[in-house]
């Protein structure tokens, strides 16, 4: 893999340099088949995730004994609305935490850890995170995305023999984002400048939203090695001791939600790091980060799921007991249709991270496009559960959970749960930069066969190759995506009365594909930025993806027919969404919001902007990081 030509300290770089960086970072081939992808080119498969993959009866069974631990200890320990006042997640509880083994839930035994499966770390995260959310972050930063996975995954063994026994009993975090870079990792300024003797580097860099990083012990650094003759150089990962000298927490965060979270901003000065704390190669780093994050994004769906289960039972309790004009709200049509949502969504939330989670612990799946999908949709719907759970509860939904217990009413955090939410749908890539990725996998198979002949930069003898490549491979594919099950009614006979919804997936798909083929055709390498139409395309392949993994989580759930009721009742509000969706790809504002926003940013409208105080307007938006009371300075104890 080459590196691109740009400043070593992540200067101004253009479209095609920081493109160029993202395609590199990204893992380019499907060496194991993969429910998504085929998914989005039209094929079905529900081989690949029907029958789910069996756990192993040990592991279930040491899986269920933890939980039941977990559970009695968030119960008697665990005081979320003093988190929430205090912005604060007790040592105690953190050390508590420890003793259960709840940072080393997927680390292998051998190391220290509880080398559970997956998806009982989900369901931890899903109990712990309902306990509060703060501690749900707490291990899911620490777990999914600090040191343990990307040691786990690319590490060598000797650094695997020295840092993941550690992750059992201390807390890592992951160094990524900078003030002034979030999804473009062209731009990364972070420094790794090399020894001469190759012992070691020293790291350079601002670090900005570092999810615990005020109190971490441990820390994984992407910075970036310069290149140089006999050096590949590029952004590398780093695992780093965070007291080492010259690191610095310049301040602790705060934020909408989430308030007992620890994550600031980390200067690095001087940092002097061995050369064998390095992992992988120089230049790896994006890769391993992107590779991490593909099922470190499995804990977001877990926390969503949970908080959508716990909103599930409030709505329940309060729709039932609340009476007004005479009957429960809950027998009012207009409630009714809200808690009818939030039910079946909930169920479908539940089996898109069982049907992720089992995929992998098989680890026979590419999962990319599942977690990456997962993470999406999750996110969005669990936000919206939650909007309406403050909506069904009215005044006592926007009132805090203390005020509520003040005047002897219970202290439901519902208004807390929304704030907690919000952040899902920007945390690990955000909603916009998530169907951007997906979008990319989505259209890769056709990327791959026709490149060059919609690369504009490429020579017209290319341009002949790729398009007899193109037209061999479209010659075979288009036909298959006219005629499929979908059309016969015995299809997927096994499925009782969900079989209907598995036909709509499967001709849906096919609908899918077809209008990927046409946006491909009409915009060729246009395409990418018509990033609304590609959104749109991936969202139809969310809520197909979401609707397959219901009708096979539900006919596997061991539960009675309530479980097939809510599976048949998601489906057909996802059905009425994705027409929805089939109508936009065509008929949509896209080029007059276009215009709007173009004009916007070029100050036609400042008019509409008087009448308003100028309050809080003043400032730069993007700041370098100022020296500030850290909690590793004043507040560091036995944790």
């Amino acid at each position: 893999m080459t590196t691109v030509d740009r400043p070593d300290t992540g200067g101004h770089v253009d479209a095609d340099q920081a493109r160029q960086v993202a395609e590199e970072a990204r893992e380019s081939r499907w060496d194991r088949p993969s429910f998504g992808k085929e998914l989005f080119l039209g094929r079905l498969r529900l081989d690949l995730i029907d029958p789910l993959p069996d756990s192993d009866p040990d592991a279930s069974a040491e899986g269920e004994a933890f939980l039941r631990r977990l559970r009695a200890f968030c119960e008697a320990n665990v005081d979320g609305p003093s988190i929430e006042r205090d912005a604060w997640v007790p040592d105690e509880v953190i050390n508590g935490l420890k003793e259960l083994g709840a940072f080393g839930i997927k680390i292998p035994r051998a190391y220290g850890g509880l080398g559970l499966p997956v998806v009982y770390y989900h369901r931890a995260l899903m109990l712990v995170g309902t306990a509060s959310p703060a501690i749900g972050a707490l291990l899911s930063a620490h777990q999914s995305i600090g040191v343990p996975q990307p040691v786990k995954m690319f590490g060598t063994q000797e650094q695997k023999d020295e840092f993941l026994p550690r992750c059992v009993r201390e807390i890592t975090a992951f160094l990524l984002t900078e003030p002034d870079v979030g999804s473009d990792p062209a731009r990364l300024a972070a420094t790794a400048e090399p020894a001469a003797d190759g012992e070691s580097y020293t790291l350079n860099g601002v670090k900005l939203w570092t999810t615990n990083g005020v109190l971490a012990d441990l820390l994984v650094v992407m910075a970036r090695v310069p290149k140089a003759e006999g050096r590949r150089g590029g952004v590398s990962a780093f695992v780093v001791e965070a007291n080492s000298d010259g690191i610095t927490v310049e301040n602790r965060n705060e934020f909408l939600g989430l308030r007992g979270i620890e994550n600031g901003v980390t200067r690095l000065h001087d940092v002097v790091v061995p050369a064998r704390n390095r992992i992988g190669r120089e230049g790896d780093g994006l890769k391993i980060a992107l590779t991490t994050l593909n099922t470190g994004r499995l804990s977001l769906p877990a926390l969503c799921a949970g908080s959508s289960k716990w909103s599930v039972r409030i709505g329940r309790e309060w729709s039932a007991e609340r009476v007004q004009w005479g009957k429960p709200v809950g027998e009012h049509e207009a409630i009714a249709g809200t808690l009818s949502y939030m039910t079946a969504t909930a169920f479908a939330l539940e089996a898109i991270l069982e049907v992720s989670g089992r995929l992998a612990d098989a680890d026979r799946h590419d999962i990319r496009i599942e977690a990456a999908l997962a993470k999406l949709y999750s996110s969005e719907h669990a936000w919206q559960i939650a909007d309406d759970l403050v909506q069904v509860r009215g005044g006592r939904g926007y009132e805090t959970a203390d005020s509520l217990a003040a005047r002897g009413e219970r202290g439901v955090p519902a208004e807390q749960m929304l704030r907690d939410l919000r952040i899902n749908r920007i945390f690990e890539g955000s909603s916009e930069i998530m169907r951007l990725l997906i979008a990319r996998e989505a259209v890769d198979a056709h990327l791959s066969v026709a490149g060059d002949l919609v690369d504009p930069q490429a020579d017209m003898r290319a341009k002949a190759d790729a398009a007899r490549g193109a037209a061999g491979f479209y010659a075979k594919w288009l036909p298959s995506l006219l005629v499929g099950k979908g059309h016969l009614r015995s299809s997927f006979g096994d499925y009782g009365p969900l079989a209907e919804h598995l036909r709509f997936v499967e001709r849906a798909s096919r609908r899918l594909a077809r209008q990927t083929f046409y946006g491909m055709s009409r915009w060729q390498a246009k395409l990418e930025h018509r990033q609304l139409f590609l959104g749109r395309i991936v969202d139809i392949g969310a809520e197909l993806f979401a609707m397959s993994a219901s009708c096979v989580y539900a006919r596997s759930a061991g539960q009675d027919r309530s479980a097939l009721e809510l599976a048949d009742v998601f489906c057909r509000q996802a059905r009425r969404r994705v027409e929805a969706l089939f109508d936009a790809l065509w008929s949509n504002t896209d080029a007059d919001d276009r215009r709007v926003a173009k004009r916007l940013l070029d100050g036609r409208y400042t008019w509409l902007e008087e009448g308003v105080t100028d309050v809080s307007l003043e400032g730069p938006w993007i700041a370098e990081a100022q020296p500030g009371p850290t909690r590793r300075e004043n507040h560091r104890r036995s944790v």
